[in-house]
């Protein structure tokens, strides 16, 4: 096998995997962990992959800076559309969300296209970090809105510090609709504002159950803080089957993933 035939069989296997290994890579090819090095710094520099600690990962796994909401709500927005009403359905068909019920919706896009969309006629207490979504939802009838305190990130109009975090230690819902900025075996759940991650964080321990409704553009981005593990989420929804490293750690989790 020349060394063109060696580097596109290693992008195939980046982009089946997700992520590949310089030792495993060695042995599937019959040659020195060296000769991959020199493959994988090759492929990095051409910006087919990235190279990273001990092997490589799809060169989308480089983190896409943040936005602000007005633009990501745009973003992919008919992949969202369809994750929310997924979700929704699926939450609605297994009881997991009925009249009565509580929940945490978090500031992402996905979770303000679910909210657009719940049903009139269940009367749900909801508890959210998202300024935009409590106004959109304050009118309902049937519905009690909270909206969380604190400083409200302007670029993601979503409330963080210390105030959210008082009052999400103090609750226990039965469901969390949570958001991420980036999905990876690694390192889990992550986004980039440590403020922003710490509500989330608290999200997730005040809830029975965690629905993540996540795009594939966010699927193996990094983001500076992890929030949350893979473990901690009951249901994933997405518009795109995962890759198989990604694939294979959601179900070592016994994380349920649904593709919308």
């Amino acid at each position: 096998m020349s060394a063109e035939q060696r580097q596109q069989a290693i992008l195939d296997a980046v982009a089946r995997e997700g992520r590949v290994t310089v030792v495993d890579l060695a042995a599937d090819h019959g040659v020195t962990v060296e000769t991959i090095r020199r493959d994988l710094a090759a492929l990095d520099r051409a910006g087919a992959l990235r190279k990273v600690h001990g092997g490589a990962v799809a060169a989308t796994s480089l983190a896409l800076p943040e936005t602000a909401v007005a633009e990501r709500e745009h973003l992919a927005a008919p992949a969202k559309q369809r994750i929310a009403s997924a979700a929704l359905t699926a939450l609605l068909e297994r009881g997991a969300l009925a009249s009565g019920s509580t929940l945490i919706l978090d500031a992402g896009t996905s979770v303000g296209a679910l909210a657009r969309i719940l049903p009139e006629d269940l009367s749900l207490t909801v508890i959210t970090s998202s300024v935009l979504t409590a106004a959109r939802l304050a009118g309902r009838d049937g519905l009690t809105v909270r909206v969380l305190g604190g400083e409200v990130r302007g670029i993601t109009q979503a409330a963080v510090g210390p105030e959210a975090l008082a009052t999400l230690a103090c609750v226990r819902v039965d469901l969390a609709v949570l958001g991420t900025n980036g999905l990876s075996a690694e390192h889990g759940l992550s986004t980039p504002d440590p403020d922003e991650a710490a509500v989330k964080t608290a999200m997730v321990r005040a809830a029975r159950r965690v629905v993540v409704l996540a795009d594939a553009t966010k699927t193996g981005q990094e983001h500076l803080v992890s929030f949350a593990d893979l473990a901690d989420t009951d249901l994933l929804v997405t518009d795109a089957p995962p890759p198989t490293a990604l694939s294979r750690r959601l179900t070592d989790c016994a994380t349920e993933v649904l593709v919308a």
